[in-house]
């Protein structure tokens, strides 16, 4: 496996942490109904980054279109999340946006 495969999956494991404790947190805050966005876009972007863990462990032969729309998820999550003031959202969002990159970096190549 390429070392740049092995830092995408490294990203994609920390943003899935990242959005799985953001949902979580999400769901704790009084005007949750305010999040809704940010706990949809946490839950799909915690499952594609799961999937393109397992594309690039597998050596899948869609594992750049996985990435690819594993970045395009991780922008939206990203962009959702730094909307909001919580700790948890700007930090998601920062591994969101880390997730993107690296995942850009394995659909560019």
């Amino acid at each position: 496996m390429e070392q740049y495969s092995e830092a995408c999956i490294e990203a994609c494991m920390n943003c899935m942490k990242a959005c799985n404790h953001c949902f979580t947190k999400c769901l704790e805050e009084s005007a949750h109904h305010k999040l809704s966005g940010c706990i949809r876009l946490d839950r799909e972007c915690a499952d594609i980054c799961a999937l393109a863990v397992k594309a690039m462990q597998t050596d899948s032969p869609f594992m750049q279109e996985i990435c690819a729309l594993c970045a395009d998820i991780c922008e939206a999550c990203g962009t959702e999340c730094e909307k909001h003031e919580h700790d948890h959202c700007q930090a998601c969002a920062m591994s969101c946006f880390r997730c993107a990159e690296q995942c850009r970096n394995i659909a560019a190549s």
